[in-house]
């Protein structure tokens, strides 16, 4: 794998979804905030989220301070079987295989299925992030009936899916029914 290095970037520049390498970790910016203080020259306040361990630090970057940019490295991995706690997953384009922590996709887990191909950012060989589709297609397991005559403009309803997550979802959707979940919002989307 190809650890492309960018070139330095000064404190203003830093947008967030950038990834720095700073103080010896890799650092994902969530917020940047430009202050132009009265006195002294302006600075980039930065909220850094760790992407090794989560933790998360505050920043101050001024202009003349360079920061390295990564790039990381994505790739599409098909998921294969879970093992003692390790999802497998298949490099769609080599057939690779490689393993990787299901606790990398954190309560989002349970909306994987079987075959289902995601996207795994790295770091040289470090996987650091794994983004699901945007949209997947689950089973309702359990909710209340369906009651006549109720419109969808009425209150949701309380809905336990085929993978155990509890979803809130419009009146008119039934048991054993197939809706699809928004994995961002972890929300009800449309029927399926």
């Amino acid at each position: 794998m190809v650890l492309t290095h960018m070139p330095k970037i000064n404190g203003n520049e830093i947008r967030p979804g950038n990834v720095l390498e700073h103080n010896g970790g890799l650092w994902a910016a969530v917020k940047v905030d430009h202050v132009k203080p009265g006195k002294g020259g302006a600075f980039a306040q930065v909220e850094m989220r760790n992407l090794r361990n989560g933790s998360k630090l505050n920043e101050r970057f001024r202009s003349a301070d360079k920061v390295e940019k990564v790039r990381l490295e994505q790739k599409d991995q098909q998921f294969l079987y879970e093992s003692d706690g390790m999802l497998v997953f298949m490099d769609t384009e080599t057939y690779e295989q490689i393993e990787l922590p299901a606790a990398l996709l954190g309560d989002r887990r349970p909306f994987l299925q079987d075959g289902m191909t995601i996207v795994v950012e790295f770091h040289e060989a470090e996987a650091l992030h794994a983004t699901l589709p945007q949209k997947v297609t689950c089973k309702v397991a359990e909710t209340e009936p369906v009651v006549k005559g109720q419109t969808a403009a009425k209150s949701f309803k309380p809905a336990i899916l085929e993978n155990g997550i509890k979803v809130m979802v419009p009146p008119f959707v039934g048991q054993d029914e197939s809706i699809v979940v928004n994995t961002d919002t972890m929300d009800y989307s449309e029927r399926a």
